[in-house]
């Protein structure tokens, strides 16, 4: 989740602007595993109107049990140094709002094209782009975690009240509420934290809950209301029972997506792979996936790929997606929308600061 050669790069300066420091050599682990659960958001997104088997419903179900909680915690992690520095900010404005803007007025006129209904107004988000208005919100709050004493049990417990309150449409809060624990989570962490997930038999235990969570998925949780793993209504939305059934819940899912994601940082490569440089670049793939999907919907594709063969095909269309969008004459072509150019419209920042480099 970097779009730019230099978001991408470690940060260079000092936290107090002294200077320049030597770089880093930066850690493959992150973008390998960025690579990697786009591919899955992909696949999860492909199959999703022809999920008509068991067996179709249970891949996706695994899928949004942590896809984009593991997304939102190397979020997290790598909106650590966020301290709200002007240039910080502009690199905020430029990254997340403006590609957010852009994005939300492409899929709303594709969705006129297949008289689908649109948000009232353009602080409702519009499909997938709820994840940048998500992490635009996420990154300003940076600040206040620092400086609360214990941030991830308050960050759980603004989960789970967000799923007994009305929050609104705007900005999908819901979500924003809901999955805050997982950002905050990656701001936590550190990397004796990803050494710590390298030991044996921490991958071990990392197999075994892929293996259960997926043999779960098929026997049991794909007849459960998606809802769990969308993460985007409350409890009181959806007529379930606050207590015992609602709360409980939510923290049981919020338990299966962190063990899952710490499955997938665990069996993940950490040394440079042919896929490395691929998950800097996977803003492309998750900004521009969704329209060939949609036009792929409104003309019928689903209508002929159906049952388990179809379920064979889209998974092998969604991979093939992502290399197409990976490719270098599409991210040339659409650059324009996810790295748009907006620094005319911003001041010139006066202070020096390090650049996130994107979760995406």
């Amino acid at each position: 989740m970097a779009p730019t050669s230099t978001a991408s790069r470690r940060d260079r300066s000092r936290p107090d602007g002294g200077g320049a420091a030597a770089p880093k050599r930066r850690d493959a682990l992150l973008d390998n595993a960025k690579f990697l659960l786009i591919v899955l958001v992909v696949v999860g997104h492909v199959i999703s109107p022809a999920t008509d088997t068991r067996l179709a419903d249970a891949v996706y179900f695994w899928i949004y049990l942590f896809h984009m909680p593991a997304f939102v915690l190397i979020s997290g992690y790598l909106s650590k140094s966020f301290d709200g520095g002007a240039r910080r900010v502009d690199r905020l404005l430029t990254t997340v709002a403006a590609p957010y803007l852009i994005f939300w007025g492409i899929y709303a006129l594709q969705s006129l094209t297949a008289d689908r209904g649109l948000p009232d107004t353009p602080l409702e988000p519009l499909w997938l782009t709820w994840f940048l208005a998500a992490l635009f919100v996420w990154r300003l709050t940076v600040p206040i975690w620092r400086r609360i004493r214990h941030p991830l049990p308050v960050a759980v417990l603004v989960s789970l009240a967000a799923g007994v309150v009305e929050t609104g449409e705007a900005f999908g809060m819901s979500r924003i509420l809901s999955l805050l624990p997982f950002f905050v989570l990656g701001l936590l962490l550190e990397p004796h934290h990803f050494d710590f997930l390298r030991q044996r038999w921490v991958r071990t235990w990392s197999v075994g809950v892929v293996l259960i969570t997926a043999a779960m998925s098929y026997v049991y949780l794909e007849q459960l209301s998606l809802e769990w793993v969308y993460w985007r209504e409350s409890l009181l939305d959806r007529d379930v029972d606050v207590l015992p059934i609602g709360i409980s819940g939510r923290l049981v899912f919020m338990v299966l997506a962190a063990s899952l994601t710490a499955a997938l940082l665990s069996l993940t490569p950490r040394r440079t792979t042919w896929f490395t440089g691929l998950g800097t670049l996977t803003m492309y793939v998750f900004l521009l996936h969704g329209l060939p999907i949609r036009i792929a919907e409104q003309f019928g594709w689903y209508e002929f790929t159906e049952g388990h063969w179809g379920l064979a095909l889209n998974t092998a269309v969604a991979v093939a997606l992502v290399f197409l969008l990976l490719s270098p004459w599409v991210r040339r072509a659409a650059k324009w929308a996810v790295e748009p150019s907006v620094e005319w419209m911003l001041r010139r920042a006066p202070d020096r600061g390090d650049r996130e480099r994107n979760p995406v």
